[in-house]
């Protein structure tokens, strides 16, 4: 008997294995799943610039990285003792402007060679709520803590968010014209947005996406992972959410992750996933004495099985 109700998945006809090379973008959700592919030591990049929820802000950090639009002096400003950029997450400020524009466009130009190289681009949406800055009239991808009244708020129509995500694919194959393109949708709930606000969020991202996934359902460069619908359905209790009652869990991310692997990730490369797991949790291994005979062999073991798989992979770091 079956508790839940399973989402069918097609199996991609463009896997990910070992030789991929990842680009991952967007909102906390996609540093969830990254946080799995280095665990398995695939050869991925996470949000470059942070997380960024919004469909517009992505493209706009994406068109820029294409171009080679550099940062300069007016795209930062000065705000509670640090230097902020209004198209990239707090994380990326600093208290030097100077530092903060060399920082930003060393991160543009090995962005765009990530792009340029990647095998598969993964984006996770995470809101179409934006904040607009009035002054600007530009939508901002991080308001940095500067006060609301600066702001408007506003909610992305589907066509407009239909469109960004358009041009987010064009941009892309502009220079990478063979890169697979992943969209999902992130299950955390965005709360604060209001309960029916959240929804219909989530319901203009999907039908977005998924009208621009019919326009290109020819090519196999395009494709959809429901990461937001099997949160939904197929884990839909609130035991699979963290204490805040709006993230997943780790249970739940450990699940999705699981058919991620199972139907975006080469079958063929299952064995060495098992290897380097068994690495993983042999290096997080804590002895009750670390100098014992016994335990110096383990690691001994440990080394070799390491350096056999660096055979295989010469870009393997544990």
């Amino acid at each position: 008997m079956n508790f839940t109700t399973q989402i069918p998945i097609p199996k991609t006809q463009k896997p990910i294995d070992y030789n991929s090379k990842i680009v991952s973008l967007g909102s906390c959700f996609a540093e969830n799943m990254a946080e799995k592919f280095e665990y398995f030591k695939f050869q991925n990049t996470c949000n470059p610039f942070g997380i960024i929820f919004n469909p517009v802000s992505i493209e706009r950090v994406i068109e820029r990285v294409v171009n080679n639009e550099i940062f300069t002096d007016e795209d930062v400003f000065f705000y509670n003792e640090s230097w902020h950029c209004y198209q990239v997450h707090s994380d990326c400020s600093t208290a030097s402007k100077d530092e903060l524009l060399k920082s930003l466009n060393t991160i543009l130009i090995t962005t765009q060679k990530n792009i340029l190289e990647a095998s598969h681009i993964i984006i996770t949406y995470g809101t179409s709520w934006v904040y607009r800055n009035i002054e600007s009239k530009e939508i901002v991808a991080n308001c940095h803590k500067v006060p609301q009244k600066q702001f408007c708020k506003e909610v992305l129509s589907v066509a407009t968010t239909a469109q960004s995500i358009a041009k987010t694919l064009e941009f892309i194959q502009t220079i990478n014209p063979n890169c697979s393109v992943i969209f999902t949708i992130s299950p955390v709930r965005h709360i604060k947005d209001g309960f029916v606000e959240n929804q219909v969020s989530k319901a203009n991202l999907i039908a977005a996406t998924y009208s621009l996934l019919q326009a290109n359902n020819s090519q196999l460069n395009t494709a959809y992972f429901p990461s937001y619908e099997i949160m939904m359905d197929e884990l839909r209790d609130y035991r699979f959410y963290a204490e805040d009652m709006l993230h997943p869990s780790q249970v739940a991310i450990h699940y999705i992750w699981e058919r991620f692997f199972e139907t975006q990730i080469s079958a063929s490369i299952h064995p060495i996933m098992n290897e380097i797991c068994s690495v993983q949790k042999g290096l997080a291994h804590r002895p009750f004495n670390p100098n014992s005979e016994s335990h110096q062999k383990f690691l001994l073991q440990l080394q070799n099985k390491i350096a056999e798989l660096q055979k295989v992979l010469p870009h393997l770091q544990f």
